[in-house]
Order: structure tokens, then sequence, then C-alpha cells
């Protein structure tokens, strides 16, 4: 994002703005450095709870922010607001990730070691990370899916984010991937689209077994299903437990489908 972070010593007071970032800051050991999180960490539970809350991740609270004094904050482009970003870089250094592959998020993790100083660590769990993935076994031939994280409107995953990432390494072949990157979507553009597979993410809606029948309703021959979105979106150290639950969605659906 063309901005520089510069950091005279190791930091000790860090700031997390981002969920599954902030599981990662503790996966590697820096729970005594974390000062501040928003109140959507919730992982790791109880150690967040520790912690100050700054706001939310798109709207935060620079009074908060100002009396802990950080050393660092930990951002994402997407998950963050530019205008609260570039208010923040005004007073302290703020290291932003922007992920949309496996990729980027392993790299972010070796960047974050880096800064931390907990390098070792890191790549213990980029090379458990790596292994769990390079053993996933994707759905041959592709199946047709359609991946929902809103209601009222419905909401899918389209193009150029991890979520449709993480679904084309699973053999899922997103029908809305030609589309912008978090589309709303008609109950006639998803009758239309006749996907063989819809998934309902647990988050950031929590789609529960309820709100089953009235995609059954839209697409009676569709295989339909709620999965955890933390294990399609959360870009962090959960990524080490994501391959073993990915490879029982792809099982499941295998068994399901005609």
């Amino acid at each position: 994002m063309g901005y520089e972070v510069t950091l005279p010593d190791l930091p000790q007071r860090i700031i997390s703005l981002v969920p599954s970032q902030t599981e990662l800051l503790f996966d590697l050991g820096l729970g005594d450095r974390i000062i501040g999180v928003t109140k959507f960490c919730i992982h790791p539970e109880p150690q967040v709870k520790q912690k100050a809350i700054i706001g939310g991740t798109k709207n935060f609270r620079f009074d908060a922010i100002a009396e802990l004094q950080p050393d660092l904050i930990v951002g994402n482009k997407e998950e963050n607001y530019k205008e609260g970003i570039e208010q923040l870089q005004q007073k302290y250094p703020v290291w932003m990730s922007d992920i949309y592959t496996l990729d980027d998020a392993l790299q972010m993790m070796q960047q974050v070691g880096q800064l931390t100083g907990t390098e070792a660590r890191a790549q213990e769990l980029m090379q458990g990370i790596s292994t769990g993935f390079s053993s996933l076994q994707p759905n041959q031939p592709l199946i047709s899916t359609a991946y929902f994280i809103w209601r009222k409107p419905y909401m899918a995953v389209g193009s150029h984010n991890i979520i449709d990432h993480m679904l084309q390494r699973c053999g899922f072949q997103n029908v809305f991937s030609d589309l912008a990157r978090y589309p709303e979507i008609t109950p006639e553009q998803l009758q239309q689209a006749n996907p063989q597979f819809i998934l309902l993410s647990s988050e950031p809606y929590p789609f529960k077994e309820k709100h089953v029948a009235e995609f059954r309703e839209l697409c009676p021959q569709a295989v339909i299903k709620i999965v955890d979105g933390e294990m399609f979106s959360w870009y962090g150290s959960r990524l080490i437990n994501a391959p073993a639950y990915l490879q029982q969605v792809i099982e499941e659906v295998k068994q399901e489908l005609p």
C-alpha cells in the first residue's frame, strides 16, 4: 500500500485491528505484549477478554488508542477503513496486510514474525499450514457453488477475496466469481445461476438451520450446508485447522450430491 513501517526496537505495546491477526499474535507468543483489540476479536478466549477494546474494525476509538500508547498497530486493507488507518498513521507505526490468497496469508505471517521477533514460531506455523493444504484433496470434477455471507439483502462471495480462493482450493466453482467482491444477489440471480451446492456461512451473518428452507425453495436441487465461516475466511493461525475441516466439507458434499 506504499506505506513503510520502521520500528527502532521490537514492539512492546501492540494493538490489533483484525480478529484473525489478533489470534495469530497470541499464537506467536505475544500475549503479554498485546494491549488492545477490537470488539470482534473473539479468539483466543479468555485471553482477549483481558485486553482493552479499541472499538470495531471499521470504527476506531481514537481516544482509547491514545491512552494505550501503542508502539505498533496491525491492520488489514479490507477489514479496516482507509480514513481511520490514515488518521492512526499520523501518530503510530501501522503495519497493514492485504490478503487474497493462502500465499498472501503465509507472507503476512512471515512479516509479522519479523516485525515482532517471533520468526521461529511463525515459520513453524507456516510449515504446518502449508503441509495441511498440500494434502487437501479437492473435488473432481468441480462443483458449482454459491457462498452466502449475508441475508436481507442476500450477499454472496464474488471474486478477488480469500473465501473465493478457498472455494477454488476445495474444487468448488464459485458461480458468482465474475461479480464484485461481495455482491448483492437477488433470488432470481440465484435461481438463474442454479448452483449444485450452496454454502451458508456462520459469519458475518449467523446463518442457522432455519434459513436452509428459504434457499431450498429457490434452489430445490441444490445441496445446502451451514459452514464455519472462520475456516473459509480467517487468514491467521486458524488456518492450521482449516484443511481438515475443508476436507470434511468436501467429503460430505460428495456423499450428498446426486
